[in-house]
């Protein structure tokens, strides 16, 4: 019988890409989406350990201005961008090694959280490659298909990300 990794059988590691992943020695840039929360992590990897050198959850919008009333909203496409915005902020801020994105066993399917959170990576001034068709639209982005329109909600945390990242308090 062929032994299976315990990660490997609960679906939580894909080792042949892991392997890939590491032997480029390369920053990486995790994606992951929990029940509530987008959580987003800078990773560096020395002998197939990995240290976090930055780590964020949507959570952190809250300080932001994201509404108390839209707290549940905390796992969207617009929070996913959002974070993926700070996320590239702060590495831009820190001047961290530009890193490549891992959404890890995540299904890949465009127009989805996963690239609205690589959408706001490029937005924020990362450099990564990637095909402008598997970015959602637009108004999905700002959350004008939320239940209430979140567009200006929107506008408002994304220039708060801004100040606070530039340094400045305009």
């Amino acid at each position: 019988m062929k032994k299976v990794f315990n990660r490997r059988r609960e679906g939580k590691t894909d080792y042949g890409k892991r392997i890939k992943l590491l032997s480029g020695g390369i920053p990486r840039i995790v994606f992951r989406r929990t029940n509530r929360y987008i959580i987003a992590q800078y990773v560096i990897s020395k002998e197939a350990k990995d240290a976090i050198e930055i780590g964020l959850t949507s959570k952190n919008l809250e300080k932001y201005g994201w509404p108390k009333e839209m707290e549940g909203s905390l796992k969207s496409i617009t929070a996913a961008y959002l974070t993926g915005f700070l996320m590239g902020k702060k590495i831009l801020k820190e001047k961290k090694e530009k890193p490549i994105f891992d959404i890890g066993m995540t299904s890949s399917t465009h127009k989805t959280r996963p690239y609205a959170f690589l959408k706001g990576l490029i937005d924020a001034g990362l450099k990564l490659s990637h095909d402008a068709k598997i970015f959602p639209e637009a108004n999905r982005i700002k959350g004008e298909h939320m239940k209430e329109d979140f567009s200006s909600s929107f506008e408002k945390i994304k220039l708060n990300i801004e100040k606070e990242q530039n340094g400045r308090e305009d």
